[in-house]
């Protein structure tokens, strides 16, 4: 006991069940995909996982699908979050935090509930299950992980610049472009990568909203894992992992010309 009344003695200490929690759950995995996808069956390393996918049409012209469906919603979350994030977090336009609980809802809710909801919202107006459906599911499900990050960093904004904004002479929708939006543009980053990364691997959504008749690039992986194929789903994780790991640097360096271009 005094060993261990020792070791958290000291602050940076706390962070040592932080850390062993993401050696083994966020590290190790990512260790193991590396791994496997340079491997074959029998344990060797080889690049034909990696071969296989490019020689495949399909895996390649899922994996295109997938990063359409993706950037679709990602769009649509913004022309619809942006909008709300800007009239809750504007005083004069929202003066209950009631909205804004509401709007955050959704989230407290499990992703599965939400899209059987949505499956039996389609049922009873008797549309079609689809890609429109996916779509609108997609939507629905990841909106509230667009506006919040929104949200939060309009309240947080110095407002004292958009007064002096005004002072000087500028019209309100001037003050929007000019000052609220590279203000608020890391809100719309995190936003985006909140919404772009789960939407590209999801695969349980696609299934109940298309009836399996749409596959994206998740579902992929989960059959291939299924089926014992462990190797090649690893290789199609890496890849998509990549994507993923290009578009935050991709985002990180558009958030960085933004504010300088502000300042």
């Amino acid at each position: 006991m005094k060993f261990v009344a020792k070791i958290f003695n000291k602050r940076a200490n706390w962070a040592i069940p932080y850390a062993i929690f993401l050696a083994l759950f966020v590290a190790l995995p990512l260790v193991l995909i590396l791994v496997y996808a340079f491997q074959d069956a029998e344990g060797a390393f080889s690049l034909d996982n990696f071969r296989r996918f490019v020689e495949q049409p399909e895996a390649v012209n899922t994996f295109i699908y997938s990063i359409g469906i993706a950037l679709i919603t990602t769009i649509l979350c913004i022309l619809l979050g942006y909008p709300a994030a800007w009239i809750l977090s504007n005083r004069k336009l929202n003066r209950s935090e009631i909205t804004v609980v509401l709007f955050i809802l959704p989230m407290w809710i499990n992703i599965l509930v939400r899209t059987l909801a949505t499956v039996a919202l389609f049922d009873f107006a008797k549309l079609p299950l689809g890609e429109g459906a996916l779509i609108f599911g997609m939507v629905y499900n990841f909106l509230p992980f667009m506006i919040y990050p929104i949200y939060n960093t309009l309240q947080k904004m110095d407002h004292s610049l958009i007064e002096a904004a005004e002072d000087l002479g500028a019209t309100p929708w001037k003050v929007f472009r000019k000052v609220t939006v590279p203000l608020s543009m890391p809100g719309v980053m995190s936003g985006i990568m909140m919404v772009f990364m789960p939407t590209i691997s999801t695969f349980a959504i696609a299934e109940l909203l298309t009836m399996n008749n749409v596959k994206l690039f998740g579902t992929t992986i989960q059959e291939n894992i299924n089926n014992g194929m462990w190797n090649y789903g690893a290789a199609l994780s890496l890849i998509m992992l990549v994507i993923i790991g290009i578009t935050s640097l991709f985002s990180d360096g558009e958030e960085q010309n933004d504010s300088e271009s502000l300042i």
